[in-house]
């Protein structure tokens, strides 16, 4: 009895954590773990600044951090980081709402971006990115941050492999950190990186919490833009990986582990640091044989 009225009193917010290391530990809060762990995403006196776009991955990523801040052994800064590119009221007030629910505290700073994107005729959804990307690194280094972290997860990374080849006609995966080019001493990490969206999506409908979708002004106005158009071919993969899926379960997982083992040495070609390489490069000075395969 006296358990379950302790149940009953605990806060949207401590039953948001409780589901995260009990209902979804193996899925959600291990992985999430060992991401960090096997990636070394964050160090010691390290100031994060937490992007949330008001999503459901950015949302659960704000809490789990939050989490992890709680019981590391040792010391890192967090700010929850909202950039406001002009969202409309309902939009804003949602976030808001969900991150007063879910206790976390809001740093919200406001730019013009949709506006500024909404006015170029070509590339839109491009420029809002890049933008958006760019504000987000400049408002962290401001604060003092040295890493931003951002909500890509498994999903993400495994759609963006097999659409790098099948639209890009290139092998390109999506790293769990990297430096900024832009803005030295800056690192983007993702500790997410292991967390299937599917998992992600249960613990939202677990919680009963409702997140924002894409908030653009540009998509909301017209019925094909260059943002529906990426989002439909990420879709078409979702679908195939479904469908693969049906007769190989582990399909998922093979196409992840295949991005941590590539042999680069049975490749014809190959770039690295902005330059093309062919296998030629080393065929002739090369004593080593390889078996055909």
């Amino acid at each position: 009895m006296a358990f379950e009225k302790q149940k009953a009193e605990l806060s949207p917010a401590q039953k948001a954590e409780r589901s995260i290391s009990k209902q979804f530990r193996r899925k959600l809060w291990s992985p999430f773990v060992s991401a960090i762990k096997e990636y070394q995403l964050i160090q010691p006196n390290d100031k994060i600044a937490v992007c949330i776009s008001g999503g459901k991955d950015s949302m659960l990523l704000a809490k789990m951090m939050q989490m992890l801040k709680r019981y590391s052994d040792f010391p890192f800064e967090l700010i929850y980081l909202v950039m406001d590119p002009g969202y409309n009221a309902a939009n804003r007030k949602r976030i808001e709402e969900n991150a007063a629910r879910l206790e976390i505290p809001l740093t919200i700073f406001e730019t013009d971006i949709f506006a500024v994107a909404d006015t170029m005729e070509h590339s839109p959804c491009y420029i809002c990115a890049r933008m958006r990307r760019g504000h987000l690194y400049n408002k962290a280094k401001e604060l003092g941050c040295n890493k931003i972290a951002l909500g890509h997860h498994f999903s993400d990374v495994i759609e963006t492999t097999v659409m790098s080849m099948f639209y890009a006609s290139q092998m390109q995966a999506m790293l769990p950190k990297l430096h900024s080019q832009n803005f030295p001493g800056m690192t983007l990490i993702r500790p997410l990186y292991k967390i299937h969206e599917d998992d992600i999506i249960a613990w939202m409908r677990a919680n009963e919490l409702q997140f924002i979708q894409c908030a653009c002004r540009f998509t909301e106005r017209n019925a094909v833009s260059e943002n529906e158009i990426f989002e439909s071919k990420r879709k078409e993969v979702k679908e195939i990986i479904r469908r693969l899926k049906r007769d190989n379960p582990g399909i998922e997982k093979s196409i992840f582990h295949s991005i941590h083992s590539v042999r680069i040495e049975t490749f014809p070609g190959y770039k690295a640091d902005g330059k093309m390489h062919s296998f030629l490069e080393k065929f002739d000075a090369d004593s080593e044989s390889f078996d055909e395969k």
